[in-house]
């Protein structure tokens, strides 16, 4: 992929174009031209209107279309950060003027998702907005000093206070009680273009956790950099740092290659091909074998949900090299189950989307952290209180299954995930399973005869069936 020659950079809730201007110098050196975009109702953009995300994406396209760059990236940090992410979902849907983006760089993120910030920090920031100036200027420069690490240097406090103070408080509340509760999560969708995550360690409510839960699943190639001592301000905090980053990652793009699928053995292989099998159970049986697609998009579950169902896989049924959640989601959307269901539980869909919700509101009264990132052994306990009905939900937290139909939900996920694998024709050449070659399309045409099963003793195979190897029947 070639390298940008742009890079629109996108600012965080009260600040402005200027907010990059340390970035901007720091890259001077690099054949990468920097272009900060004051959003609506922010910097010398106070006074233009249009507050949703989707109006400052528009916004921002414009910018790129008048530009007319043949590859740029886009930065966005925190509030910008969800605007560029719509911005390269429009760009991988084919949007004129926005085919050129090579790279996402996301500081400190507002996710796709709404954003995890407590409703008593959401009003206190909404209070102040439209006080008196006094009060305005101290609550704006509290509001700068909260979110550091360190305390910035008094001339990048300045500005950042006057930033804060120039927004437009209709902007300031239309964000707030808006634009950062949007939820763009299954339009957004899994992205393909190569991107950049960083989040600094002493950033409440956008830090590591918040971007391994709920940006990073949308981002099937990234690279993810948490930055010691940084609070969310990062590019006004360590813009050399964030350069560095930028210059790194745009010389070595991540890119998680297609996965080799379990392999089938031979023998296995050559009898799915013999005209023992019918080609319709031949079609279904090399489509399972196919690879998984890494930037899989789900349709049952959204984004964030597929991620926690993968963790819980992880844990309950590993399977190298096979995304069990991706074909899972998709045996959901098909509504292709195995035709029952526990009559406690709504339909399997709607079950799955309660339970992986649950579950992960379950770890987070628990530990205060989402499911995804906690370590296997905490993993493990709630899964196992799952299993148990033991499973403490949480209603405030999005709990939506008590912990009875939890315990139903676990036994359905354990079978679907069993019957995935063992439905791979990699697992049933593992345990041996010759049923696939009963019968082919024309069964009198098969070359030693009658289809079926004639040597029915024990230990008295076909010469037709594959062999098992000893290792793997021992297992």
């Amino acid at each position: 992929m070639s390298e940008p020659e742009v890079l629109f950079c996108l600012h965080f809730l009260g600040g402005s174009a200027r907010s990059w201007e340390r970035l901007a110098r720091t890259l001077d050196e690099a054949p990468l031209t920097c272009v900060p975009v004051d959003l609506p109702g922010f910097g010398d953009a106070a006074g233009t209107p249009g507050y949703s995300v989707a109006a400052m994406a528009d916004h921002v396209a414009g910018a790129i279309r008048a530009y007319a760059p043949a590859r740029f990236g886009i930065a966005g940090h925190s509030m910008g950060a969800k605007v560029a992410l719509v911005l390269a979902r429009r760009s991988e849907d084919g949007e004129a003027g926005l085919a050129g983006l090579t790279d996402l760089i996301l500081v400190s993120g507002s996710p796709p998702s709404p954003e995890p910030i407590p409703d008593d920090r959401r009003a206190k920031m909404l209070a102040w907005i439209d006080a008196d100036p006094e009060t305005r200027r101290r609550e704006a420069q509290a509001f700068v000093r909260a979110n550091v690490g360190d305390r910035l240097d008094p001339e990048s406090e300045e500005r950042a206070v006057a930033d804060v103070l120039r927004a437009a408080p209709a902007a300031w509340k239309a964000w707030l009680m808006g634009g950062a509760n949007e939820d763009w999560c299954r339009r957004v969708g899994v992205l393909r273009t190569p991107a950049l995550i960083l989040a600094g360690s002493e950033d409440a409510d956008l830090g590591a956790d918040a971007q391994q839960a709920l940006t990073a699943p949308h981002l099937a190639h990234h690279r993810f950099v948490t930055v010691d001592g940084a609070g969310h301000l990062l590019p006004l905090e360590q813009p050399t740092f964030l350069a560095a980053c930028l210059r790194r990652h745009i010389g070595d793009r991540p890119r998680r290659p297609v996965e080799a699928a379990p392999e089938v053995p031979p023998d296995y292989a050559a009898l799915i091909a013999s005209d023992r099998v019918n080609r319709r159970l031949r079609a279904t049986l090399e489509e399972r074998a196919a690879p998984d697609d890494p930037a899989y998009r789900p349709v049952a579950l959204d984004v964030v949900e597929l991620a926690i169902l993968r963790a819980a896989l992880a844990r309950v049924m590993p399977a190298p090299r096979l995304d069990l959640a991706a074909r899972l989601d998709r045996r959901l959307a098909s509504g292709d189950g195995d035709g029952w269901r526990f009559s406690v539980l709504p339909p399997d869909a709607e079950a799955y989307r309660a339970a992986l919700r649950t579950l992960d509101a379950a770890a987070r009264a628990a530990h205060a952290r989402p499911f995804v990132v906690l370590d296997a052994s905490q993993q493990d306990a709630l899964l196992t209180l799952s299993q148990r009905g033991d499973l403490k939900v949480p209603d405030a937290l999005g709990g939506r299954l008590d912990a009875d139909r939890m315990r139903f939900w676990f036994e359905d996920l354990r079978a679907d995930a069993v019957r995935l694998w063992l439905g791979h024709p990699a697992a049933l050449a593992r345990i041996g399973f010759s049923g696939i070659g009963a019968g082919g399309d024309r069964p009198g045409e098969i070359a030693d005869g009658l289809p079926g099963f004639h040597a029915v003793g024990l230990d008295a195979p076909e010469p037709w069936e594959p062999r098992v190897p000893q290792a793997e029947a021992g297992r």
